[in-house]
């Protein structure tokens, strides 16, 4: 369970959450989608203790995430970025394994347990294969495969991604999705994902929640939060949305010209 009640934070002294409260439930697929600067990133940076709010309190598993060590919150919380800086050439078995990191002493190395961990995790996102590649080697699709990849490995229950699709073309968003919604409902997973894709958060996530300069401007359904009105209202776009022919799920088209 993740619950943030009555958050704000602000970088310098202009605030970019004001006042978020959010209920969370153990194994829910939840898409946070928003304009630039709304606070996406800054609310999944809270979530993972990266950041800690200037009021209120994120609250992890019944306990306070400003009380949590990070090798505690690094239990509880896997954390996906936009992009892995790579500084040193790691293959992508080495990267995985660090996963295991919140797992291990100080002074212990990995187990047969961790590596068997870490291979299952190559094979549940298709990346056994480049197993032995070094992860600057590889496409972009299959570098984000990999980290997330390193992030099933640290075995938490919560899983955080930042727009995990940026750059990327369909197929690899697709492939990514897939992998995460099969996460989500094969070992329940609570996965909260960072989206500018209106149509692949709508398809996906079975909850959506609209930022907009720093407040929640819609929680719900895909349905409940996609509607012009809405989208006109943070996106300062006229939109067209009608429903999926085959999911039923909302589409959205912004309207050229507006």
């Amino acid at each position: 369970m993740i619950e943030l009640d009555n958050v704000t934070f602000a970088y310098e002294e202009e605030p970019v959450l004001r006042g978020v409260s959010l209920h969370i439930p153990p194994g829910q697929m939840l898409g946070i989608i928003g304009p630039n600067s709304s606070g996406k990133s800054t609310l999944l940076r809270l979530i993972a203790g990266i950041l800690h709010p200037n009021s209120g309190s994120v609250v992890l598993d019944g306990r306070d995430s400003s009380g949590l060590t990070r090798r505690e919150t690094a239990r509880l919380v896997s954390f996906v970025p936009q992009e892995t800086p790579v500084t040193f050439p790691f293959r992508v078995q080495e990267i995985v394994l660090m996963g295991r990191t919140p797992h291990l002493s100080a002074v212990s190395f990995e187990s047969e347990k961790d590596f068997q961990i870490a291979n299952e995790a190559l094979k549940s996102t298709d990346t056994y294969h480049l197993r032995d590649r070094f992860l600057d080697e590889l496409s972009g699709g299959e570098r984000q495969l990999a980290i997330i990849a390193r992030a099933l490995t640290q075995a938490a229950s919560i899983m955080l991604l930042d727009e995990p699709t940026s750059f990327l073309d369909i197929r690899h968003q697709l492939d990514i999705f897939n992998i995460i919604t099969r996460l989500n409902r094969k070992q329940e997973r609570t996965i909260i994902v960072v989206s500018h894709d209106l149509n692949l958060a709508s398809l996906y996530c079975s909850r959506l929640v609209l930022l907009h300069e720093g407040r929640i401007a819609a929680d719900g359904k895909p349905e409940e939060v996609l509607t012009p009105d809405i989208l006109q209202q943070t996106y300062n776009v006229a939109m067209t949305v009608t429903p999926d022919p085959e999911t039923g799920k909302p589409f959205v088209i912004p309207r050229a010209g507006s």
